[in-house]
């Protein structure tokens, strides 16, 4: 499978720092291999993404960019897909098989979820804009929906490389054990 990068636009620090970092977390466990955050800088949230990609594992990584446009412009020169999460596009049920055909012919993925007001010319550089309901919903909810969709569940199979932590499923209670670097199980 090709690469999957999500773009946060416009974070801003003082309203948007746990969306923001929900959005990085779901693209992480939803299979992303990095999110790139434009607007305010935040280091502290940097921070906060390569803390948990620390213990939970990888391949992951957070960054920020000054120019989304640069962003957008490079991944498109670099033959990616650019898909933008949206109220007002063609409806993921009507769209997914296509796009999932391209990114598993090996086009890698750039994913669009907007936080303050999304720019019209936006719309203009996504080679798709893809409606995850045609009703006001969370980026949080669009990345998860596409993610999901895109991957037909596959992603919640997915073990992380690296991880110090592992939640082992059970019908009740809690139970997380602690891995050596390489992923053993410590004794």
């Amino acid at each position: 499978m090709s690469k999957i990068t999500v773009l946060r636009l416009g974070h801003r620090i003082a309203r948007d720092k746990r969306v923001t970092t929900h959005v990085a977390l779901v693209a992480r466990a939803y299979g992303a291999h990095e999110i790139i955050i434009t607007g305010d800088r935040d280091d502290s949230l940097i921070h906060r993404i390569e803390s948990i990609v620390e213990k939970w594992g990888g391949p992951f990584s957070a960054r920020f960019e000054d120019n989304w446009r640069g962003v957008i412009r490079r991944f498109k020169e670099a033959g990616a897909t650019i898909i933008h999460l949206t109220m007002y596009g063609v409806n993921l049920p009507d769209i997914i098989d296509e796009v999932r055909r391209l990114w598993r012919d090996g086009k890698d993925l750039l994913v669009i979820v907007g936080g303050e007001k999304v720019p019209g010319e936006v719309y203009g550089l996504a080679d798709y804009n893809i409606a995850i309901g045609n009703q006001p919903h969370s980026e949080i909810a669009a990345l998860a929906t596409f993610l999901d969709w895109l991957q037909e569940g596959e992603e919640l199979r997915k073990e992380f490389l690296n991880a110090r932590l592992k939640i082992i499923p059970s019908l009740r209670g809690k139970i997380v054990i602690h891995l050596e670097s390489s992923g053993s199980l410590k004794q």
